[in-house]
């Protein structure tokens, strides 16, 4: 069907983006999982794996891929499983404490929390401006993560400051606070996340996000699949009709 053809189109395009992008970086890519999957697990799974079966196919082998994933608890079970596979997991839409917990224990290989976002909630929700003395900058307290992503607005600024960065978050410094450990079940999970409104608000709104761009991107491809279909079916016809003719004229004759 033609909706079938679609979703190969988009799987197929995603993995060719990943391969130009891994011809340019020495590490790994990361190719998420159609947002409307975001509350299946079996679905997640099996997506991921077809994903990674076409980076093969390619020849680029699963430990240069990520497969990124929205932190649902369906999502984060879908990633427990994968990465059991090795299968790399990127888990996306991380807004609350509960979701890093969750990830943490199903052994992901990165979580990516969204610092940006919720300063933005705060700031819209409380109508607080944060300036320089409260908010010393995200880039400067985030100092020590394993990957940051930063605009490049504020690595030129970085590259022109002559400003020393401490490094803030290390194993070192996370084993001096400890606390006691805490785990969470499904129903506590969603417990939890539904007790935070900004968390609960940022996920919903980012599965909805990613959604809409990936039903745009299966509606340029539908339409560019139905054109060629299209321009092959006036080929054929094209081909056959001087044949028709031929034997319209035969009878004729006779």
């Amino acid at each position: 069907s033609i909706e079938k053809m679609t979703e190969l189109a988009a799987d197929k395009l995603l993995v060719n983006f990943g391969a130009e992008i891994l011809k340019l970086i020495p590490g790994r890519v990361s190719v998420q999982v159609d947002a409307k999957l975001s509350f299946d697990t079996d679905a997640t799974i099996a997506k991921a794996r077809h994903l990674i079966s076409l980076f093969k196919e390619i020849g680029i082998d699963k430990s240069r891929v990520m497969i990124k994933i929205a932190s649902t608890w369906e999502g984060i079970q879908a990633a427990k499983i994968l990465e059991k596979d090795r299968i790399q997991c990127n888990m996306t839409l991380i807004f609350s404490f509960v979701q890093a917990v969750a990830c943490a224990e199903a052994g992901v290989t990165i979580i990516s929390p969204y610092a940006g976002r919720i300063l933005d909630w705060y700031t819209k929700n409380t109508n607080k401006t944060y300036n320089s003395s409260e908010d010393p900058g995200e880039i400067e307290e985030l100092a020590g993560c394993d990957f940051l992503t930063i605009s490049p607005k504020l690595l030129n600024k970085l590259q022109t400051s002559y400003k020393k960065i401490e490094r803030k978050l290390s194993p070192d410094s996370a084993h001096q606070n400890l606390e006691s450990k805490t785990t969470y079940d499904e129903k506590t999970f969603k417990w939890n996340l539904n007790e935070d409104a900004m968390a609960t608000e940022k996920l919903s709104e980012g599965i909805r996000q990613f959604a809409q761009d990936g039903r745009t991107i299966m509606y340029m491809l539908r339409q560019r699949l139905i054109g060629e279909a299209a321009v092959v079916h006036e080929g054929i016809e094209l081909f056959i009709r001087p044949f028709q003719e031929v034997e319209v004229s035969k009878l004729y004759l006779t």
